[in-house]
This record gives C-alpha cells, sequence and structure tokens, in this order.
C-alpha cells in the first residue's frame, strides 16, 4: 500500500448526471421532466387505458423552465422518463453591468458574475427600478442540465 496522501479537486456537482431515470406513470402535474432535451415543469398528465398491444400511454404537457415554451410528449406508463436535478439558489444582488449581466453574492462571500438579466419583461424591469432605488434585492436562481436563471426576486428592503 502506499503511504502518501492523495488530494482531490472538489468539484460541486461531484460529476453527477444531469437527470435522472423515473417510472412515467410515476410524474405528476408540478414535477420536472425532460421533453425534447428541455427541462420542464409538468402542467397536465393524462394516462389512457392499456390497449390492444397493452401499454398505457401518458399524455405530458409541460412548460420549459428556461423559455416557457410549451412541450408535449407521449410516454408508455411503464417505461423511464429523464427527470431533470432542479434547483433554486437564493443569491443577493451586488451590480447590474451595461452588457446585462448581474453580480450576485454567494452563501460563502464569494462573487457569482456569469448569469444573466432575465429576459422576462416583468421581472427585468422589476429587478432594474429596485435596484435604481437602492434596495437590498435577493434573487431566486433555477438551475437544471447545466443552464442557471433568474426566476424570482425578493425585495428585502433599503440598504
Amino acid at each position: 500500500m502506499s503511504d502518501e496522501e492523495h488530494q482531490f479537486e472538489s468539484k460541486a456537482d461531484a460529476g453527477a448526471s444531469k437527470t435522472y431515470p423515473q417510472q412515467a406513470g410515476t410524474i405528476r402535474k408540478n414535477g420536472y421532466i425532460v421533453i425534447k432535451g428541455r427541462p420542464c415543469k409538468v402542467v397536465e398528465v393524462s394516462t389512457s387505458k392499456t390497449g390492444k398491444h397493452g401499454h398505457a400511454k401518458c399524455h405530458f404537457v409541460a412548460i420549459d423552465i428556461f423559455t416557457a415554451k410549451k412541450l408535449e410528449d407521449i410516454v408508455p406508463s411503464s417505461h423511464n422518463c429523464d427527470v431533470p436535478h432542479v434547483n433554486r439558489t437564493d443569491y443577493q444582488l451586488i451590480d447590474i453591468s451595461e452588457d446585462g449581466f448581474v453580480s450576485l453574492l454567494t452563501d460563502n462571500g464569494n462573487t457569482k458574475d456569469d448569469l444573466r438579466l432575465p429576459t422576462d419583461e416583468a421581472l427585468l424591469t422589476q429587478i432594474k427600478d429596485g435596484f435604481a432605488e437602492g434596495k437590498d434585492l435577493v434573487v431566486s436562481v433555477m438551475s437544471a442540465m447545466g443552464e442557471e436563471q433568474i426566476c424570482a426576486l425578493k425585495d428585502i428592503g433599503p440598504k
């Protein structure tokens, strides 16, 4: 055996998969599913009866969590579907740059500067107006399948 110590670089996700399998018949409304390679939130599920060849089918209607596009898929209920790992993290807003990027404060005191302002007009104006007024703003960042986007805003009072 070796007496030397091994040093490992720590990674945030430890190389974990972006999705995990789940049986189609167990996915419910308000759950998440991958349709056409996009992470989506399920808004409607309907299950058809078993037919002549024996498979009940699940019809999913879902909305892409980043682009808000409506997607549909039909899968046999006994088959597995990919379900994305979806995380929400809150960060304090520090600055908004002219080129549309935001500077956020993480929990450990570092800054995160690789996120763009959201494309949703209402949320965009809320963030810009609140920042211009000098309020302390906390943004919720949703991340799934290697993508991140600001999805919500909280006002924690004046600075």
